[in-house]
C-alpha cells in the first residue's frame, strides 16, 4: 500500500482496514508501504485513527530500491503466502508491479499484468469496451483543437488524464475557452490526455467479485461529478445500494458490467463504471482494477448490500488470488 502515486493517501487508508480486517479473520498479515518500507505497529495504529492521511511521506526512490529488492524478499517467504494489493494509480495499479511479480510466482490479488496496464489506459480500455459490445462515451485524446471537440463532442467534455485513477486531475469543461487550461492541469498527471463526452445521467457503478456482478450502486455526488472530495469525504455522497433500477435495468448493466471485465482480460475482482442517459442507455466509463477500500468506497458497500461483510469479502479477494494461481490458465476468476 502507499507508494508514490497521486492516490497514495487513499491507499494507505485502504490497505490499513484490509490489514486489520485480514488479522481479525485469523491470518498473520504484515503492512508494507511500497514508498517506506514495513509499516510498524504504531505507524498503522496512526493510520487507523487518521483515515485518509498523509503520515509518512514518501519516498520517490523507493520502489527502485523496492523492484531490486523484492524478488529475493518475496522468496523466502512461506509459498501460501499471498500478497493484497491495495495500490491505486501508478506503478502499483498500472501493471508494473504486477508484472514483477509475476516474475517471482508469488500469487497477488487482482488482475495480471496485461489486464492491469489495459485497464488503466483509458484510451485502450474504451477501444476494447466498443469492440465487446459495451457502450462508451464518444472521445478524443489531446492535442486537438476547441474547434474539433465542439464539432466531434459537443460540450460540455470531461478532461482527465488517459492513465489516472480517483478523479485526480479531471475537470468538466462547458465552455470552449476554458479547455487548454483543463488540458494543461490533465497533463500534470500524465503524458496522455482524453476528452470524453459527458454524458448527463445517473452516476452507477458494478463492482465483479470472482464471476459474481454484485448488486449495482447509484452515486449521487454533492458536486456536478463524483470527484475525489466525495469520493473520501464523509457527506459529501449519497450512495446507495443497491440501486433504483427495474430488474431489466439491473441486468443489463451487470451484463455490461462482466463483458467489460472479460474484454480488458481482468481478474478477481474489479469496479465497473457507468453512466445512465436519460434515454435508459448505459454507457461504461471505465474499470478499476484495486478499487478503494475505505471507509467510505463502493465495493465494500455492494458486497455489504449482499450480505458480505468487509472482512470476508477481503478475505474472498485472497481466495481468489490462491484460485488464480493453481489455475492453469492464470485468470482471475472463479467463486471463493
Amino acid at each position: 500500500m502507499g507508494g508514490t502515486s497521486a492516490e497514495r493517501d487513499v491507499s494507505l487508508a485502504s490497505g490499513i482496514r484490509i490489514v486489520d480486517a485480514l488479522r481479525s479473520r485469523g491470518h498473520d498479515v504484515v503492512a508494507v508501504d511500497t514508498a517506506y518500507g514495513l509499516l510498524s505497529r504504531a505507524d498503522e495504529e496512526a493510520l487507523l485513527a487518521g483515515g485518509v492521511v498523509k503520515t509518512i511521506p514518501p519516498d520517490t526512490q523507493a520502489l527502485v530500491r523496492l523492484n531490486a529488492q523484492l524478488p529475493a524478499t518475496l522468496r523466502s517467504f512461506p509459498p501460501t503466502d499471498v500478497l493484497f494489493l491495495a495500490l491505486h494509480g501508478g506503478q502499483g495499479e498500472d501493471g508494473t508491479l504486477q508484472a514483477l511479480l509475476d516474475l517471482t510466482g508469488v500469487p497477488y490479488t487482482g488482475s495480471g499484468h496485461l489486464a492491469s496496464a489495459l485497464a488503466m489506459d483509458k484510451d485502450l480500455s474504451k477501444h476494447l469496451f466498443r469492440a465487446a459490445g459495451v457502450p462508451t462515451p464518444d472521445w478524443l485524446m489531446a492535442p486537438v483543437a476547441a474547434d474539433e471537440v465542439r464539432a466531434g463532442l459537443g460540450l460540455p467534455v470531461v478532461v482527465k488524464p488517459s492513465k489516472q485513477g480517483s478523479t485526480v486531475g479531471l475537470t468538466v469543461v462547458k465552455e470552449a475557452a476554458n479547455l487548454q487550461r483543463a488540458i494543461d492541469e490533465a497533463f500534470r498527471f500524465d503524458d496522455e490526455v482524453m476528452i470524453e463526452q459527458f454524458i448527463h445521467g445517473l452516476e452507477l457503478t458494478v463492482s465483479i467479485l470472482g464471476d459474481e456482478a454484485l448488486p449495482v450502486g447509484e452515486i449521487i455526488p454533492k458536486h456536478e461529478i463524483y470527484d475525489y472530495e466525495c469520493k473520501y469525504t464523509a457527506g459529501m455522497a449519497d450512495e446507495r445500494f443497491p440501486a433504483e433500477l427495474s430488474a431489466d435495468e439491473t441486468r443489463t448493466i451487470q451484463t455490461l458490467a462482466r463483458k467489460a471485465f472479460d474484454a480488458l482480460k481482468l481478474g478477481g475482482y474489479a469496479r465497473i463504471d457507468f453512466r445512465m442517459a436519460a434515454d435508459g442507455t448505459f454507457h461504461c466509463l471505465e474499470a478499476n482494477t484495486l478499487p478503494g477500500m475505505t471507509q467510505l468506497s463502493l465495493i465494500p458497500q455492494a458486497a455489504r448490500a449482499a450480505g458480505i461483510e468487509f472482512a470476508a469479502l477481503c478475505e474472498r479477494i485472497v481466495r481468489l488470488a490462491l484460485e488464480r494461481r493453481e489455475s492453469p490458465s492464470g485468470a482471475g476468476g472463479g467463486r471463493a
